[in-house]
Order: C-alpha cells, then sequence, then structure tokens
C-alpha cells in the first residue's frame, strides 16, 4: 500500500477528498463484499429502498466524524455541538451542563467515541454515582460500542479475581464505568490515579 491515499467519498465530489499517510492511519484497510446471492433474489421495489438508504447512509458518513459509523443513535445537531468543541481543545476538558433530558450522556459518549475512533485515547474511565453506573454501560455498550465493565463495590472482587499480582482492574479493562462510591476510599483512589486512563496530547 502506497504511504499517501488519495480518498473520496463514494457519494461526495472531487472537492471533498482528502490525502491520507498510511502511517499515521494504520487501520485503513481494503474492503471486499461477497457475490449476490440468486437464492435472494428481491422485487424492484426492494431494490429501490435498499439503494435509497445506501445513498443516504454513504451521505451521513461523508462528514468530518469518524465515529458516525460505530454508533447506533442518531444525534440531534445540538448534541453534536460539545463534539465541535472538544475536537478543537488539547487537552480535551470541557464541561458539559444542559438541562434534563437533553441528552448530555449522548454528547459526552460521542466525545468519547470520537476521539477513541481518531487514536486520540485508548482508554476510557466513566465515574458516576452508584444508581447511574448501568445506565452508563448500557448506553457505552449499546449505543456507542464500547465495551464497557462496572466497577463497583459489588463487581471489583469478580474483576480483580485471577489479575496477576499488582495489575490494576484499570489496566486490565479499556473501558470502565466507577461508582463514585467505589472511588472514594483511599486505596481505591489510589490505585486508580495510578492506572487511571490518560490522554496522549496531539
Amino acid at each position: 500500500m502506497a504511504p499517501l491515499l488519495r480518498l473520496r467519498p463514494l457519494s461526495g465530489g472531487e472537492d471533498e477528498s482528502a490525502l491520507v499517510h498510511t502511517g499515521l492511519e494504520p487501520n485503513i484497510g481494503s474492503a471486499h463484499f461477497p457475490a449476490p446471492d440468486p437464492t435472494q433474489e428481491g422485487s424492484q421495489h426492494d431494490a429501490v429502498l435498499l439503494s435509497d438508504a445506501l445513498r443516504m447512509a454513504l451521505r451521513r458518513g461523508a462528514g468530518p466524524f469518524r465515529c458516525f459509523g460505530n454508533i447506533s443513535v442518531e444525534p440531534r445537531t445540538y448534541q453534536l455541538v460539545p463534539l465541535l468543541m472538544a475536537l478543537r481543545l488539547d487537552p480535551v476538558r470541557l464541561l458539559i451542563a444542559d438541562d434534563v433530558g437533553i441528552g448530555k450522556t449522548i454528547e459526552a459518549a460521542l466525545i468519547a467515541r470520537e476521539l477513541h475512533d481518531r487514536g486520540e485515547i485508548q482508554r476510557i474511565t466513566v465515574l458516576c454515582p452508584p444508581h447511574l453506573v448501568e445506565q452508563w454501560v448500557r448506553e457505552l455498550n449499546d449505543r456507542f460500542h464500547l465495551s464497557a465493565v462496572a466497577v463497583t463495590a459489588s463487581s471489583a472482587a469478580r474483576l480483580e479475581r485471577g489479575l496477576p499480582v499488582g495489575d490494576s482492574i484499570f489496566q486490565a479493562h479499556s473501558i470502565t464505568v466507577v461508582s463514585l462510591d467505589y472511588i472514594k476510599s483511599d486505596r481505591h483512589r489510589h490505585d486508580f490515579i495510578r492506572a487511571c486512563p490518560g490522554i496522549r496530547h496531539r
């Protein structure tokens, strides 16, 4: 593969092309699609629906965000504002203080997923009240396809079982949702500070 690739979205024009250096973007590969199966022949109506759906998906995926191909949620326009703000910060430090029900979880998870897909971060931890731990785990797993592990007073012993001596839960699991009640104790807090996810500066 050549070190420089000139890429253009399937649904875009020449003015939307971009140069990509394969040394900086190592996850680029060739796409292969299986040949059509004659036994699954459909109607003309089905073919038109599929064609329209693919065109719409390509237009949506041709935007500036890499995470859109890895999420199962359709963000509202205003929920992209914190993401745009975060991408302009180095390091990323952002307080999201929207009203209840606006979608702060989605806004925060969008930022995490985008930074993860850009290679800016490899490990993620969410600190939240105990009653929100399972909700965060579900959101990250189901909507953002990030395999999150709940770290609470009741789950910590199970997660630590079998770990090499000296290793931390936060080293063994790259994406964690941690209860504030668990992290309050000095021992757990010090372990978290020692092994918590770090951010690679751009």
